[in-house]
């Protein structure tokens, strides 16, 4: 018989299928996933041997194969439509290399476990790099704060003045942000880096692997315990694009806040030269275009994320294209993108200028510190809050009323405010009344914790740091770890084919 008539237009379509979609997939994978193919290959193999579920032979007949592997040629190689994929290719190579002993490779092995956990060690490097560059953004902030602890501000609710604080308060607040989006990025890096392998097809294998050891020499924390959920689960990816969207949209928040603050009306911040752009036609120009490349950035991150939720949505519980090569280059690139922001950010904050003198002037002119006043009248008079509350609006309405500033306000209408409502003059002398409205004496006396007073300011900074050193440190112990697990993977191969003395 011979072979089967091709329908009209099926060759076409199978070509179409091709370009559209695994040549993609094919170079994608030369670039992100070559590296973690071969490691897992490598783990694998040793795995196997160390259980003597291949021969000592075969073992190093695949070792010297996989450690000839020509990573460079495949990682430029054209694609052609001989392979279906890159795996394919690498095999083709291996059983090049080390004939029909190849083929032991995939004992107790399928693509669907193998394929997440390559997916799984592209992805937590990603997590690394875009956490490693959260702590230098989180680290330019903090040294930011550090030089701001007396720079006096007005700070905003509802977009309006509203209380007194300082550039530190606020840029502490930004950090304390940062860290919990570091903190979730964190947790999706440690359920990300879970082992799928042993899980094979979906339930396992007869055969007495070692899914432990495994797990051990790729640098996974742990392994995934049900073998279904090994291959069938997508919230490791989901989880880190939740976790950067979310960090993506508070950071916009800040970006937001930094483009607000460059505006000649408010004049606030200063970019530094290298960070703006002039205009071609208006000399007096300077866009602060660095910030809004980081807002428009940070919204095409979330929707990247958005992206990978959506793909996985309504898909069933099981090893499924739709969570696989199509749905994680947007999870790559969410995070790529976040890291490139933070890495921007911390340029331009560690170079940001402030114009202190205008903030404390505007800060001194407004209205701003009035709550202090409420207080005092709490405090030396014994008045319920309310009542306070209600004499001081009563004293603002009145001054807003005659065009007066808050330099202008006295004792005697301060009383005459107390007379509309309470029905009797204060005790509150004239120094008692410029003290109360001092935005300095406003920030000085909330100590409180988290306050923006300087000496918790100063307490805020100490623990931000040591916390910082602390993640720092543990981040660089994670990045070590995967390091020497890499070269450990080599180095027991390149030790089975020394010759034996």
């Amino acid at each position: 018989m011979g072979e089967p008539e091709k329908k009209e237009g099926e060759e076409n379509a199978g070509g179409f299928y091709a370009k559209a979609i695994l040549e993609p997939i094919y170079r994608q994978a030369q670039e992100q996933l070559l590296a973690p193919v071969n490691a897992v290959n490598k783990a694998h193999l040793i795995m196997l041997a160390e259980q003597g579920l291949i021969g000592e032979e075969e073992a190093q007949a695949i070792a010297k194969a996989l450690l000839g592997l020509d990573l460079a040629k495949l990682a430029t190689s054209r694609y052609t439509g001989r392979f279906e994929d890159l795996f394919f290719e690498v095999e083709h190579e291996l059983t090049k290399a080390a004939g029909e002993a190849a083929g032991s490779l995939h004992l107790a092995r399928s693509r669907n476990d193998m394929g997440i956990a390559v997916y799984r060690i592209a992805l937590r490097e990603k997590l690394l790099r875009t956490l490693d560059a959260g702590l230098e953004l989180r680290s330019r902030l903090i040294e930011f704060a550090e030089k701001h602890v007396d720079t006096l501000m007005l700070g905003y609710t509802h977009t309006q003045q509203a209380q007194p604080t300082t550039m530190a308060h606020y840029a502490l607040a930004v950090s304390d942000s940062l860290a919990r989006d570091f903190c979730r990025l964190k947790a999706a890096y440690a359920n990300c880096n879970r082992s799928s392998m042993g899980a094979a097809a979906l339930t396992g294998s007869g055969f007495a692997i070692d899914r432990l050891r495994t797990a051990e020499l790729l640098g996974f924390g742990e392994v995934i315990e049900n073998t279904y959920d090994a291959v069938s689960g997508a919230d490791y990816v989901g989880e880190a694009a939740t976790a950067t969207s979310l960090a993506a949209v508070n950071l916009g928040r800040f970006a937001q806040e930094l483009l607000l603050w460059c505006t000649q009306e408010f004049a606030a911040i200063r970019v530094a030269d290298p960070f703006v752009q002039i205009s071609s036609i208006m000399p007096q120009k300077r866009n602060p275009v660095s910030i809004e490349h980081a807002r428009s950035l940070l919204s095409s991150c979330a929707g990247d994320a958005a992206t990978v939720l959506t793909m996985i949505h309504n898909t069933p519980f099981g090893d499924i294209v739709d969570t696989e090569d199509d749905l994680q280059p947007y999870a790559w690139r969410c995070l790529r993108t976040l890291e490139t922001v933070y890495r921007l950010l911390a340029g331009i904050i560690a170079t940001l200028e402030v114009n202190a003198d205008a903030l404390r002037s505007r800060a001194e002119a407004s209205f701003a510190a009035t709550t202090e006043l409420a207080d005092t009248l709490v405090r030396r008079e014994g008045l319920a809050f309310r009542v306070s509350h209600s004499i001081v609006s009563r004293l603002i309405r009145d001054a807003d009323a005659e065009g007066l500033a808050v330099r202008e306000l006295t004792p005697e209408r301060l009383n005459a405010a107390a007379e509309a409502v309470l029905g009797r003059p204060l005790r509150l002398t004239a120094d008692e009344l410029a003290e109360a409205l001092d935005p300095g004496h406003f920030v000085s006396v909330r100590q409180l914790r988290g306050g923006p007073s300087p000496k918790e300011v100063e307490r805020a900074l100490r623990g931000q740091w040591e916390r910082l050193d602390g993640e720092r440190t543990r981040l660089d112990r994670e990045r070590e770890l995967q390091k020497s697990r890499a070269a450990e993977l080599d180095e027991i191969l390149v030790a089975w084919l020394r010759p034996r003395g």
